[in-house]
């Protein structure tokens, strides 16, 4: 019975990588970064980082930067083992765990992790609430010293799933935008009412990239300083964008 969940997992995570590949390939692909070397596929790219989006979208990052030296932070339920068993496929590395429940070893292995690799956090994840940050990801940039990179993504009008966070499905062939945020330093040891003061705004920052992309998404205007966005591992953009 082990072997065979073994196997279903791994039949599983090929079957979800199969599909957001094919699926996730069809959108039209759009992004405004504050500063493009925070994009891990560019030739200015400045390690290390702590990427952090909200858990909804997470096929969007899997798809666009495969293979870009990331280690992402998925739950131990087992409801994550297709999904950590794709992200293997899409070639992100996993360490499994949740900066709510049993956060310690979780965070450790991050703070492992980072010697080498970037981070990828859903600060909302595994279970909710839908876009209230916890502050693992605070408490880990502030011990390790890493900058956090917020990023908002959308979806012009997409599927709604009866999930904790209403896991957006993007329509075939329509729009995504990401409005991709400066790298942002967390002071050194805080205390708990620091840690609280830049949750707060880490939270308010990530939900206005969020609603920006979405909004951009559905509107499908053209904005100043945009760029195209593929995956294959390919910066973002090959020329420096404004600020926005």
């Amino acid at each position: 019975m082990g072997r065979w969940k073994q196997w279903q997992g791994k039949l599983g995570g090929l079957a979800v990588y199969s599909f957001v590949r094919q699926w996730m390939s069809t959108l039209d692909y759009k992004a405004l970064m504050y500063d493009p070397t925070v994009d891990p596929a560019s030739e200015n790219f400045q390690p290390s980082m702590i990427f952090v989006f909200w858990h909804e979208y997470i096929p969007c990052p899997f798809y666009l930067r495969p293979h870009c030296n990331i280690a992402m932070l998925l739950s131990r339920h087992r409801d994550a083992d297709w999904l950590s068993e794709a992200a293997r496929h899409m070639g992100f590395s996993t360490v499994r765990g949740s900066t709510r429940r049993g956060g310690d070893q979780a965070l450790r292995e991050l703070a492992r992790a980072s010697r080498r690799m970037n981070l990828a956090i859903t600060p909302d994840g595994p279970r909710g609430p839908r876009r209230t940050l916890a502050p693992g990801c605070i408490f880990l940039a502030s011990k390790l010293n890493l900058p956090l990179v917020p990023f908002g993504i959308g979806y012009d009008r997409p599927w709604r799933m009866p999930t904790w966070d209403r896991f957006a499905l993007p329509r075939p062939y329509s729009r995504a935008r990401l409005v991709v945020g400066p790298r942002l330093h967390i002071p050194a040891d805080l205390d708990r009412d620091g840690l609280e003061w830049h949750r707060q705004q880490m939270e308010t920052t990530l939900n206005q990239l969020t609603t920006e992309a979405e909004l951009w998404a559905e509107s499908g205007h053209r904005r100043r300083g945009q760029i195209s966005g593929g995956a294959q591992a390919k910066p973002l953009g090959s020329r420096p964008t404004r600020g926005i």
